[in-house]
């Protein structure tokens, strides 16, 4: 049976409203303030919060803010208990993300069937998110070994010949396999990094606490390294020649670490899937406080199906992969754009050109001026 904590500094009311409950089966835990509810709500991770607002100490208001800041209790349904009906109280509650309002005197079929709502949606929540961990667990499961085989093969070969012919093999044919075991173990590590990334982001998604983190880092675009990642990527690939970069500046609100995994999987793209001698283009916009990234190739192109399927569990399938690269790295772009609100966009035509466009909210003129005056003074302090 679901728990429930009562939190209600009038003694007559908590019994009352524990009396009630208890008739209808439910695990009661009871606090006759604020504070000792929150620390029963974090020690005892209860199913459903019922809440008085006006009560001394800390208040209701209190109470909800404390446990939405704790990744523990964010998630943990609250119903808040009041005899003031003002609808900005009511707002109010709301806006800092409580579940329901109930207002004093309240019916014993209000309560319950308030608590019942609150329950049942909470149910949902848990089974969607099982759902989707299932689903990816599944996916990750039949096509693992499958992209693991590709390199495991490059490895397990070579390294069978080292072993068995190392006394006729010439220092040059040694080379060249030492080379090619690296090469496959480096797209190993790639791909497994990928798969566990993906995993936890879609883990996040379906944490607002975690994606309220995400979105609480900035950047001051761009940095030295992203422009390091740009450049040695075509570097590697002789194409030095062909890329055409011209990047503005701005305060993005993404850490450095996931812009730069943006980047590192669409500059990544725009390389493997263009021919040596076609134009790379690179290049950003700010517009209304917005940062529009742009990455331009001349290969060949993505079908109207192949960009509808991102973003779906179906880029794990066998098939996808088998059109060697336009899945998952691009797939994994595309969330992190949309878990710091912002967005991903490809316009392309097949076997001529491809342009991705990242789009990420910046930081007002105003926040960019904080921003800059809290690193200031953080470095005086060092």
């Amino acid at each position: 049976m679901n728990s429930i904590l009562v939190i209600e500094d009038d003694i007559n009311v908590r019994h009352n409203i524990l009396e009630l409950l208890e008739n209808e089966g439910f695990n009661l835990i009871a606090a006759e303030n604020g504070q000792i509810g929150v620390k029963l709500a974090q020690e005892q991770m209860p199913d459903l919060i019922i809440c008085d607002v006006m009560m001394p100490e800390l208040d209701g208001y209190g109470v909800l803010k404390t446990l939405r800041q704790n990744p523990t209790t964010a998630i943990i349904p609250l119903i808040f208990l009041t005899a003031k009906s003002d609808k900005t109280d009511f707002r109010q509650g709301m806006a800092m993300g409580a579940d329901d309002y109930i207002i004093k005197p309240f019916t014993r079929n209000e309560l319950l069937a308030a608590i019942a709502c609150r329950l049942e949606k909470q149910t949902t929540i848990h089974q969607e998110t099982q759902k989707k961990l299932d689903n990816l667990r599944n996916s990750i499961a039949l096509s693992l070994p499958h992209e693991m085989r590709t390199p495991l093969n490059g490895i397990l070969g070579f390294s069978q010949i080292l072993m068995e012919d190392s006394d006729v093999l010439d220092s040059q044919s040694i080379r060249e396999m030492a080379e090619s075991i690296y090469y496959s173990g480096e797209r190993l590590l790639r791909l497994i990094q990928n798969f566990l990334l993906y995993a936890e982001l879609e883990i996040i998604a379906s944490d607002p606490q975690q994606i309220k983190i995400l979105q609480s880092k900035t950047t001051k675009f761009p940095t030295l390294s992203l422009i390091n990642i740009i450049t040695e990527k075509v570097k590697k690939a002789e194409r030095e020649a062909d890329l055409q970069i011209d990047l503005c500046s701005c305060h993005i609100k993404i850490s450095p670490e996931k812009i730069s995994k943006i980047v590192e999987e669409l500059i990544d793209n725009a390389v493997k899937f263009s021919s040596i001698g076609s134009v790379i283009q690179v290049n950003s916009q700010c517009i209304n406080n917005t940062l529009v990234l742009s990455f331009m190739d001349q290969g060949r192109g993505m079908t109207a199906d192949q960009i509808a399927e991102l973003g779906a569990y179906r880029q794990f399938e066998r098939k996808l992969y088998e059109q060697q690269g336009s899945g998952l790295g691009l797939t994994i772009a595309k969330r992190l754009a949309e878990l710091h609100g912002g967005k991903l966009k490809i316009h392309s035509q097949p076997q001529e050109k491809t342009v991705v466009q990242v789009m990420l909210p910046c930081l007002s003129a105003s926040q960019e001026r904080q921003s800059e005056n809290t690193y200031q003074q953080s470095s005086l302090k060092w």
